[in-house]
């Protein structure tokens, strides 16, 4: 059964001295173990995030990391620095490639150090509005996961916990949201590309997750769909209340596709 994951991005918000205090609070709203809860904060804030949720069952991840483990690169973070700070790392995120031009192919490096470096990684993947407007948002998305995942094998990736986030970048930020069934779809493309470059074990077991403006109020209609796996959240992961909205959505999601699987397996496996 694939994880259900409901991953905090906190992009370029809070400071040392107020992260712990909210995460703490994230994590008084959200107790639900069934759900792979993790928080994104800046790199600042990683140590003081850590120490607010500890033994809460909550996992910590940075925005990003370098592709190279040291060098000449002033500003950048490598991922023996997040070594005690993090275990996750989202990668590839459409505002990275907006702001910073990241390409499928630097994002494949950076997979490749997460994935040696022990990281559990997020890929972000999504069209922009010109691209769905023309009808190649699906052609887009697959290109993208292709180049993202380029020169490594499904065992790696397997074995890395890989975690694939759609985010339709015309969604994020704009007041206009997918639907359910568009995440849903989108999830069916990027899954057919996994077991065309790695195999049908992969495109069955890694998680896909739903990021674009995801609210409490909205996500219900992502979880209902059986390939959607989760959510990337951004600006709702800064409030409390959200939170625990979205958790507990995601709690219902996986009690249930617990139940399911329990009932599929032989009797002699439920004894």
């Amino acid at each position: 059964m694939r994880d259900v994951v409901i991953a905090a991005n906190w992009k370029m918000n809070t400071t040392p001295a107020d992260a712990g205090e909210l995460a703490a609070s994230l994590a008084a709203a959200t107790r639900h173990p069934e759900v792979v809860r993790v928080i994104c904060p800046p790199y600042l804030s990683l140590a003081a995030v850590g120490r607010a949720v500890a033994g809460e069952g909550i996992e910590v991840g940075a925005q990003d990391v370098h592709h190279e483990a040291s060098g000449a690169y002033t500003g950048a973070i490598s991922a023996p620095m997040l070594a005690g700070l993090a275990t996750w790392v989202i990668l590839g995120h459409s505002e990275r490639r907006r702001d910073q031009g990241e390409t499928d192919a630097l994002v494949n490096r950076k997979l490749h150090r997460a994935l040696a470096s022990g990281l559990r990684p997020i890929v972000c993947v999504g069209e922009v509005l010109a691209d769905r407007d023309a009808g190649r948002a699906e052609a887009v998305v697959a290109g993208q996961v292709r180049g993202c995942l380029a020169r490594i094998d499904s065992e790696t990736l397997l074995a890395g916990g890989l975690v694939i986030a759609y985010e339709p970048v015309w969604a994020i930020g704009t007041g206009r949201t997918a639907s359910g069934a568009d995440a849903a779809a989108m999830s069916a493309a990027i899954r057919a590309v996994l077991a065309e470059v790695g195999s049908t074990r992969l495109a069955d077991s890694v998680p896909v997750l739903y990021g674009g403006s995801v609210t409490s109020a909205n996500v219900g209609e992502f979880l209902v769909e059986p390939s959607i796996d989760g959510a990337l959240v951004g600006g709702a992961s800064l409030k409390p209340d959200e939170m625990a909205g979205i958790v507990a959505r995601a709690a219902v999601t996986a009690t249930a596709r617990a139940v399911v699987e329990a009932a599929s397996r032989p009797a002699d496996d439920r004894r």
